[in-house]
């Protein structure tokens, strides 16, 4: 089955999308975008097609989130496409919803199966692109965005309120601060305490007592337990699901 990094610019369908609007209401002929994505050839492949379109307006593309922020300080931007792949993507698009007030992120080549789509939602992302989606699929999801509306299909909206009744209770979520999921997400990425402090700008020591307090938390004993088991719930430090493209080993097992 062709998938979105498949499609070939020739064969992209140039049609004009529905205008969006901002989260102050404000017209949206041409959504400002930023594409983050760890693949220059992906990224390149993303700007170049959404360029061609004309209802999309790209301010830029990031392979990391240091660069992605570099860019966001300095130009206004309504949407992030999110490479879904990037480890810790999800840590990655909360964070920088946190830090960008307003900015509406959407993940780029997510599985379509109900655990992929509810980790999105529940990090806070405001849509997703499926992987075997085209362009236009791309287009219409960043408008979407800023309208503020998702759009899933019936089979998958079906599974996902599902998933949800069977998931109970969000607890590891609620129970961590949004420092604590940062934190974990830099573990999982395989940084020391002192490689944290450093990325965090905060003291080593501070570092020591978050991830103390985390263990605490989840009643764990290890820092790699830790990162397990939130990697496992699906939560937004963990990135998506473990996957990298072509891989089935997960971050720890690459580390």
């Amino acid at each position: 089955m062709a998938t979105l990094r498949d499609t070939r610019l020739d064969e992209v369908p140039i049609t004009p999308a529905a205008h969006g609007h901002s989260a102050s209401g404000r017209a949206v002929a041409r959504p400002r975008t930023l594409i983050v994505s760890d693949v220059r050839l992906y990224r390149d492949g993303l700007a170049l097609a959404l360029e061609s379109r004309g209802d999309i307006q790209l301010v830029g593309t990031a392979d990391s989130l240091e660069n992605a922020r570099v860019i966001l300080a300095g130009t206004p931007c309504d949407v992030v496409l999110l490479d879904a792949c990037m480890p810790a993507a999800l840590g990655t698009g909360r964070t920088l919803m946190l830090e960008n007030d307003g900015t509406k992120v959407v993940a780029v080549a997510v599985a379509e199966v109900p655990a992929e789509i509810v980790a999105c939602a529940r990090s806070g992302l405001h849509g997703y692109v499926a992987r075997n989606a085209s362009i236009a699929d791309v287009a219409t999801a960043i408008h979407a965005a800023v309208r503020n509306e998702v759009n899933l299909p019936p089979a998958v909206a079906a599974e996902f309120f599902k998933a949800l009744a069977e998931l109970g209770p969000v607890v590891d979520a609620e129970v961590l601060t949004n420092r604590e999921l940062e934190i974990v997400g830099l573990i999982d990425r395989g940084l020391s305490n002192k490689q944290i402090a450093q990325k965090l700008r905060i003291g080593t020591a501070t570092v020591k007592n978050h991830v103390h307090n985390i263990l605490e938390k989840l009643k764990l004993s290890r820092r790699a337990e830790a990162a397990a088991h939130m990697r496992g719930k699906r939560i937004v430090a963990s990135g998506m699901s473990g996957e990298r493209r072509g891989e089935t080993n997960t971050p720890a097992e690459r580390a």
